[in-house]
């Protein structure tokens, strides 16, 4: 397993997301690894024994060792000192194995949320990006091998809406108090723009990729002209500062966007998407769909993940690789992230079999 060696080149990874031919190797790319998961491949091949627990940067020097094995061309950070504090529900984590099984799982309630008017709005400690820390960043510039780049996300902005006020308290707000949906998405949307400005600033960070689940299984979650007119022009604006910096701008979505595709490819200006699932739009039908005006990333089907075995799997990618591989435009991964719960043996047979791929 992962016997054959991947050496990162991140000049690489942004040639094949911008679709400049096919790439000499299948390169990798996820939204995240759970810290269980990480923790399993650590222990299995021995990643990050020789750091010192007292060093202070312990967990990214893990991280650069991590990803290289893995083969991504890059490490994920951010800025820290910017928060939107919310309130979680917990349960028990029922992940069957027990080297990979959380304390406990956490999510969002749906029905409510820290904003559920004026008052609350008013009175939210909002974060402040003037106060933003980039020590991360700084260190990873200093640090970070020649042939990885930095990937940071900075745009949640439909999904932070719904985080502080509650799915379903959002949904009565749109018709009771529509300019109290306007400020939300002003606030947030300017937050956010305003944290992408700092992250441009690093020359090293070459990507932003971030995720705003904005659909479910048969659509998106508001009306389509809402999200278009309410959250796409932030969008849009992280987009455009993007490209101005010789960027790239990826997004992360769940759901069926069909209806909202066209926008975010042709006024939006993303440059691919990420998070596919089987019974919503295979990634293979995406590539075809899509692929001459983005890139397409992941679309091993989390489920699939979880329930398949090896051989199965391994016929999976080669299968996607086949449609979406040629002529760039593609990364391996799965369909939206490496969960806890998903069998480490077949996470890691899916990176494999990548490597394997016409080698």
């Amino acid at each position: 397993m992962l016997d054959i060696s991947v050496q990162p080149d991140y000049e690489a990874l942004l040639s094949n997301l911008k679709r400049e031919g096919t790439p000499k190797r299948v390169h990798y790319m996820e939204l995240f690894l759970d810290g269980e998961i990480k923790s399993a491949i650590a222990r299995q091949f021995g990643i990050g024994s020789d750091i010192s627990e007292d060093d202070p940067y312990r967990h990214w020097k893990f991280e650069i060792q991590l990803q290289r094995f893995l083969g991504y061309d890059y490490v994920a950070a951010g800025i820290g000192g910017i928060g939107f504090p919310r309130d979680l529900l917990v349960s028990e984590d029922t992940t069957q194995e027990d080297a990979q099984r959380r304390h406990q799982r956490h999510w969002t309630d749906e029905h409510t949320g820290p904003i559920k008017g004026w008052e609350q709005f008013e009175a939210y400690p909002w974060p402040d990006p003037a106060k933003a820390d980039t020590t991360i960043l700084e260190w990873l510039t200093r640090n970070l091998p020649e042939d990885m780049c930095i990937v940071s996300g900075c745009h949640s902005i439909f999904e932070q809406v719904t985080w502080l006020m509650g799915y379903e308290n959002l949904c009565y707000q749109i018709h009771d108090t529509p300019d109290l949906v306007d400020a939300m998405f002003e606030r947030i949307g300017s937050i956010f723009h305003e944290i992408a400005k700092v992250l441009v600033q690093f020359d090293r960070l070459a990507i932003l990729f971030g995720g705003d689940d904005m659909g479910f299984k048969t659509g998106p979650m508001i009306g389509s002209q809402i999200l278009i007119e309410k959250s796409f022009p932030w969008h849009k604006k992280n987009a455009d500062l993007a490209h101005a910096h010789n960027k790239l701008y990826l997004l992360h979505a769940c759901g069926d966007l069909s209806e909202l595709m066209e926008s975010l490819i042709h006024d939006v200006g993303i440059d691919g998407r990420h998070s596919f699932e089987d019974t919503i739009e295979p990634v293979t039908l995406a590539k075809q769909r899509y692929g001459e005006h983005i890139a397409v990333i992941g679309g091993i089907d989390v489920d699939f993940l979880c329930r398949s075995h090896e051989v199965q799997i391994r016929q999976r990618v080669r299968e996607t690789l086949d449609i979406c591989q040629p002529g760039g435009g593609y990364c391996l991964g799965s369909g939206n992230s490496v969960a806890n719960y998903i069998p480490v043996e077949n996470y890691l047979a899916m990176m494999d079999e990548g490597r394997r791929y016409a080698a």
